[in-house]
């Protein structure tokens, strides 16, 4: 029986396995980390089900939504709260020491491997000529010496299988370090940083670019009025409305309510048209509060957008950009300029 069929069986007949299942897929679906203060959130939530914490979790995530930190904190639960940046260096630390460490391990075993076979072979030359000299030792002497450079080269082997099992783990947490990296925790999108590799790459192909700059209209008052938790579940909006409407896009969160957004080989005019789509789309949805059905009005963002011209950096297409994206903000808001 597979690992997965046996899984299944023995939840079937055990409720607490499939209470251990659930509780396991909330944490991956909020992207919450294996800590004992977030299995006991997610505990109190699924046991019972029907219970006024499960309810008030059904109304955060309905539409698809993660909980944020502010959320579980809301509810009564506690947060490990990894991503601070001293945590953040911490852990960079770490993974280089494990880094040097796994090197200086490799090199440490080639090291002895090397040295293992000069003297293999002079146990060799020796038995050689010990039995030129004396032909009793004969094949006894040969099987000795090669009995005993095989035990070592074994030995060898197994040291480095474990090397290199780790060498594979910590390469999988390098590998998750560079992404959290580079991904803005809050939406999912890409950060800051990924945007601008991004588009240093797209630059080197060659390919005509446009750059569009996104801000939220008035989303301070959103946050004074409501809440910051209201304005993570707005931001969460405008990324989802942005991927939804500009698929062939590079969509980033390049800081507090603003997001950028590079096209690749489409003209000025077909990525204004894509933006008026995402825009109009947004202005048209009604937002409300999910603990009260209170209105929370219309939400709008304006939008400046212009082209890249290859001898131009980053820097100077994004001020451009930034530049028609407050000529919006000045001719009334909710609306794209481009230039």
């Amino acid at each position: 029986m597979s690992g997965a069929r046996a899984r299944r069986v023995a939840a079937a007949r055990d409720p607490s396995m499939e209470l251990f299942t659930a509780i396991g897929n909330f944490l991956a679906e909020h992207r919450l980390s294996p800590d004992p203060r977030h299995y006991e959130f997610a505990f109190r939530v699924l046991s019972d089900a029907e219970g006024p914490l499960a309810r008030a979790v059904a109304e955060l995530t309905d539409g698809g939504y993660r909980l944020t930190g502010r959320n579980i904190e809301e509810l009564g639960g506690e947060v490990a709260t990894s991503a601070s940046p001293a945590a953040t260096r911490i852990r960079a630390d770490t993974l280089v020491a494990e880094t040097q460490h796994q090197v200086e391990g490799f090199s440490d075993i080639m090291q002895a491997m090397a040295r293992e076979t000069q003297d293999f072979g002079r146990d060799l030359a020796r038995s050689a000529d010990a039995i030129r000299l004396d032909r009793s030792l004969g094949l006894d002497e040969v099987l000795r010496v090669t009995g005993s450079m095989l035990d070592r080269v074994r030995s060898a082997e197994q040291q480095l299988d474990v090397a290199t099992r780790e060498a594979s783990e910590l390469r999988q947490k390098l590998e998750e370090a560079r992404e959290s990296a580079r991904t803005d925790p809050l939406t999912g999108l890409p950060n800051r940083r990924a945007f601008e590799e991004a588009y240093a790459k797209a630059e080197r192909k060659g390919d005509p670019l446009c750059l569009a700059v996104v801000d939220i209209d008035h989303f301070k008052s959103v946050n004074d009025r409501f809440g910051h938790a209201v304005g993570d579940r707005v931001l969460k909006a405008i990324a989802e409305a942005l991927q939804r409407h500009c698929p062939g896009a590079i969509v980033a969160r390049y800081g507090g309510e603003e997001f950028a957004l590079l096209f690749q080989n489409l003209t000025l005019a077909a990525t204004r048209a894509t933006l008026e789509e995402a825009r109009e789309a947004v202005a048209a949805r009604r937002f409300r509060l999910r603990e009260t059905d209170e209105p929370l009005g219309a939400v709008t963002f304006s939008c400046g957008i212009t082209r890249s011209d290859f001898s131009e950096g980053l820097g100077v297409v994004f001020g451009r950009a930034d530049r028609f994206l407050y000529a919006a903000k000045e001719a009334g808001r909710n609306r794209v300029q481009q230039g």
